[in-house]
């Protein structure tokens, strides 16, 4: 049987029908509309978008939150502060980014609900150029890291002296670039480098081993026979040739064949002709092959691998026999005119004050220089070439720059000039830039951002031979004058330097010193430079390599006690007196031993 529907029951059957049509039709409306604005309540890092379109957003927090991204930062690693500039950095403020999502349309009901009721915080997004950012890490990393030291081990006077090894730092690159990536868009406050510390891997137990080894090996002779010939290199003169080099957490012994062969040479001379070894001298300008010469007698490497056989035995049975043959030159004519030492790549003179000690400081440095022969891929390390500066060496005490900028005297001092030549003329030999430390303070007679120094034991001057050709090393000096070239095979036309403007500017403070060992100097600004090195090749620019350095100030350094602590707090400034007391600049006292002198025009050639 069929029921027919009431009028009743029509009636709300269509006004259900109705009112479910107009819920469609609003949610259709609401979820084609959903997006188009930011909801009430929405915020991008504290900045209210409410009711703004998309591209007025972005301009709204690209408005009040871009100054802030723009501001400098300051990193803070250790006991040294940077000035890190974000757009330099590669550091910005994304506004697109950041405001995108609080548009977009949506179909899902629960979230127009929440749209409808809820409001929206969002993170402001910053932009990184990674490559920017890396590059500035890297430069700063450059002045934070230092390479453990390891332990040393040396025979003196026949003991075997251990030197403990220093930890060394690092800056975790990784860490430090998310840290002011993080910190662009943050209140401005310190931000906190991160540093590691990196120890030396040389044990303990190996030490010991090591110490073992070396007094068994300089406590006898060894007893060497070669052809009709017997002879006994002294227990003492087995020690001068012994060293260890520390790798693999060990200490490695290696024994110097050419001290050991000096040892008994007396007594081979019956059985010994002298050879020679291909070498390099310029004449008029050009680089002339010296021949080699071939000898006959012993050979250093196989005298030295025999020896190190029987070094750690009983002294009875430290006995060796080796061969009697050629001595071969180590390089050869025929290798000499293969190498491409043909015409100059570079040549630096960097002007100094006379004084004697730098005299006999820079000029030990310029001698062993002299005559580097650097093969194709080879490290060249001025403390390796120039060796430890003391007495031993030939070198006596100068001025240094000490702890907080100031001048002190050290084993040494002036030895910075010979790094600073020889890097500046590597600079446009074009070698390859390993290690480069700056003067911790801007020294006015250099160029700014182009030179370097060196410390024992702490840090080197380091650059590696990347060309195809072996280049030859010429050094000397005068006294105001050290000169250094680069002699091989040139692979571009031309190798500038372009320098940037001085940035950062940091004030150098006033002090005052009353102790004894004071040295009066002239106060010097702090600042940051950067300088591009550039290769042209044909005629265009085909490489740009820029290198950043930051100088500390160094303070102004008055000798005495400071006049405002004995003056009565109702004292009228005396003659010659100003600035709260200070001395009047003609009073200012003169920097140690030219250390700060006025500039010296350096000689700049890559010719």
């Amino acid at each position: 049987m069929v029921t027919s529907m009431t009028a009743t029951q029509k009636r709300l059957l269509i006004g259900a029908a109705v009112l479910v049509a107009a819920l469609l039709i609003g949610y259709l409306a609401l979820a084609l509309t959903s997006g188009s604005t930011a909801r009430s309540g929405t915020t991008v890092g504290g900045v209210d978008i409410s009711g703004l379109g998309q591209e007025d957003a972005a301009a709204a927090v690209e408005s009040q939150l871009g100054p802030l991204a723009a501001k400098r930062l300051r990193l803070t690693a250790l006991d040294d502060t940077f000035r890190v500039m974000p757009a330099e950095a590669g550091l910005g403020l994304d506004a697109a980014a950041s405001v995108a999502p609080a548009y977009g349309h949506t179909w899902n009901p629960v979230t127009l609900v929440q749209q409808l009721l809820s409001s929206q915080e969002l993170p402001a997004l910053p932009t990184v150029d990674e490559p920017r950012l890396a590059a500035e890490v890297d430069s700063i990393a450059d002045t934070v890291d230092r390479p453990a030291v390891e332990p040393t081990l040396e025979i003196r006077k026949g003991e075997a002296v251990v030197t403990p090894g220093t930890p060394g730092r690092v800056l975790d690159r990784e860490a430090t670039m998310a840290a002011l990536t993080d910190a662009v868009l943050e209140p401005r406050a310190p931000v906190q480098a991160v540093v590691l510390d990196v120890q030396p891997t040389v044990t303990a137990d190996a030490a010991d081993e090591a110490v073992a080894l070396a007094e068994s090996a300089a406590g006898s002779p060894v007893t060497v026979t070669a052809g009709s010939v017997t002879a006994q290199i002294p227990g003492r003169a087995v020690g001068r040739a012994l060293s260890f080099v520390a790798a693999d957490g060990a200490f490695v012994p290696q024994l110097d064949g050419a001290v050991l062969h000096e040892a008994i040479a007396d007594e081979l001379a019956p059985i010994e002709v002298k050879g020679r070894d291909a070498t390099f001298r310029i004449k008029n300008g050009t680089p002339r092959v010296v021949k080699s010469k071939v000898g006959q007698g012993v050979s250093d490497d196989e005298l030295a691998a025999a020896v190190a056989e029987v070094i750690a035995l009983p002294a009875a049975e430290r006995r060796v026999t080796v061969p009697v043959g050629v001595r071969e030159p180590e390089l050869t004519t025929e290798e000499a005119k293969s190498l491409g030492v043909k015409e100059r790549l570079s040549s630096f003179t960097q002007q100094y004050p006379y004084a004697a000690y730098r005299s006999q400081n820079i000029g030990q440095a310029a001698e062993r220089i002299n005559g580097t022969l650097l093969m194709p891929g080879e490290t060249f390390s001025l403390n390796d070439t120039i060796l430890e500066r003391t007495e031993e060496n030939g070198y006596t005490e100068g001025f240094v720059v000490g702890e907080g900028g100031v001048f002190q005297e050290a084993l040494g001092g002036g030895v910075s000039a010979s790094a600073t030549t020889t890097w500046t003329a590597a600079f446009f030999a074009g070698m390859e830039r390993v290690q480069t430390i700056a003067h911790s303070i801007y020294i006015s007679r250099y160029q700014p951002g182009l030179e370097a120094t060196v410390a024992w034991g702490i840090f080197d001057m380091k650059f590696r031979n990347d060309t195809p050709n072996a280049v030859f090393i010429t050094a000397g000096t005068t006294p105001t004058s050290m000169t250094v070239s680069f002699w091989g095979t040139k692979e571009y036309d031309e190798i500038d330097a372009e320098f940037g403007p001085r940035r950062d500017i940091v004030p150098f403070e006033k002090i005052y010193d009353d102790s004894p060992e004071c040295q009066g100097q002239d106060g010097v600004d702090g600042f940051t430079i950067t300088v591009d090195r550039v290769f042209h090749k044909d005629g265009v620019e085909v490489k740009r390599e820029p290198i950043t350095t930051r100088y500390k100030p160094a303070p102004d350094v008055t000798c005495g006690k400071d006049p405002k602590d004995d003056k009565p707090k109702d004292d009228k400034p005396k003659d010659g007196e100003a600035n709260g007391g200070e001395p009047s600049p003609s009073a200012e006292p003169s920097p140690p031993a030219g250390d700060a002198s006025p500039s010296e025009e350096d000689v700049f050639s890559n010719q």
